[in-house]
């Protein structure tokens, strides 16, 4: 049955179904509709949001329809526009209680008539579960505000430039809201009014403290480099790979800052010669993963690419996703725990952690480890000044 939910956030329950409002409580046997909302947690529940691989409405909406969902749109940006103006914070009010019935009908009913239209004319992307997972923890972080302060920041004030980011930061990015489809490779980008965790100055993240006792980070050795030896089918080293390299590819001539250079100089090369080692071979890589113009990675993301380019593709969507996979498995762990995932930079998660949850810590560590990707553990009471953990 097809449906559409009035307000995306978990405690604002209300659905429209076969032309009529349902609050408090919702029909049975729902199943289908445009996006996911935390009021709806039904697990057979599909998204056609999804299936389009994240576009908009009118990216997908068919031209018979075009007129109905302009109309709508229109007075749905009038509300909005409303709501600014007066200064109301919808992250504190149910968006059906501030709009008339008879509008939340007119647009629920053509957004209906477009997921229909999604789910007869698009296929299921192979990726779908995979997709679905990391969707409805990234809407987790959506709607959980985050700990920012100037508390032991007074360094960022000392010029004009860092009192206007860290102000601008504590009283108007206090939310931490990631694109799922902002690349092609699957990689994380954050929208617009979102804390700019992926791009902010290195200095700034001092900001941002955990609600709980300490921020938990967990991020790879060498993340990309693992990637490639994981799509080679090598075994992985259970050291660090830069030192291994110098002993391995090296032969000890070099120390380990100039050891990381020539790799990179190489791997970011696709006409480099300077490694040819069976462990490192590029065209073993590329003959398995790049086929016809196109990558499909482990886990299952098809990409247009051409050959230049497709090693770099393969290799970052492949770590994006794992690390996306892990910080599912993670926030299921956590799921009746204090402790949770409170965001992600890359290749690292880093978890608000309550000590009391310390019987989790190797868990955790345990889950984002699989397949031997060796990680580095550490520990800290801002997301800047980290002690390493040994686990």
């Amino acid at each position: 049955m097809y449906f559409q939910a009035l307000d995306d956030k978990s405690e604002c329950v209300g659905v429209y179904v076969n032309g009529e409002l349902h609050f408090k409580e919702s029909p049975a046997n729902l199943t289908k509709t445009w996006k996911y909302s935390g009021s709806i947690g039904d697990p057979s529940v599909e998204y056609a949001w999804l299936y389009c691989h994240g576009k908009k409405l009118e990216e997908v909406c068919p031209k018979t329809l075009a007129e109905e969902l302009k109309r709508a749109q229109k007075k749905f940006g009038a509300y909005l526009k409303s709501f600014r103006l007066a200064k109301i914070n919808l992250n504190d009010n149910c968006f059906f209680d501030l709009v008339p019935e008879s509008f939340l009908m007119e647009f629920c009913e053509v957004k209906n008539k477009i997921t229909k239209h999604v789910f007869e004319t698009y296929d299921r992307p192979p990726n779908y579960q995979f997709l679905d997972g990391v969707q409805k923890l990234l809407h987790k972080m959506r709607y959980r505000e985050l700990n920012v302060n100037k508390v032991d920041c007074r360094s960022l004030y000392y010029s004009s430039e860092g009192r206007l980011t860290a102000n601008d930061l504590i009283e108007n990015r206090r939310y931490m809201d990631y694109n799922l489809f902002g690349t092609v490779t699957g990689r994380l980008t954050t929208l617009p009014n979102s804390f700019p965790i992926l791009t902010v100055k290195k200095k700034f993240r001092k900001l941002l403290k955990p609600h709980n006792d300490w921020f938990l980070s967990l991020d790879y050795n060498a993340a990309e480099i693992r990637t490639f030896i994981s799509l080679a089918g090598q075994e992985q080293p259970q050291e660090d790979i830069h030192n291994w390299n110098i002993k391995n590819i090296f032969d000890n001539k070099c120390n380990r800052a100039d050891a990381k250079a020539l790799f990179f100089s190489w791997f970011y090369n696709p006409e480099s010669n300077l490694i040819q080692k069976d462990c490192y071979d590029r065209k073993k890589v590329l003959d398995k993963w790049f086929k016809q113009g196109y990558i499909v990675t482990p886990r299952k993301r098809k990409i247009i690419v051409d050959e230049r380019r497709a090693l770099s593709y393969l290799i970052q969507s492949d770590t994006s996703d794992r690390v996306l996979s892990r910080a599912v498995e993670i926030d299921r762990l956590l799921e009746k725990r204090s402790s949770f995932v409170s965001h992600i930079v890359h290749d690292e998660i880093v978890i608000d952690y309550k000590e009391k949850d310390q019987d989790y810590v190797l868990k955790i560590k345990q889950i984002f480890e699989k397949d031997n990707f060796k990680a580095n553990v550490a520990v800290g009471k801002n997301y800047l000044d980290f002690k390493e953990l040994n686990i």
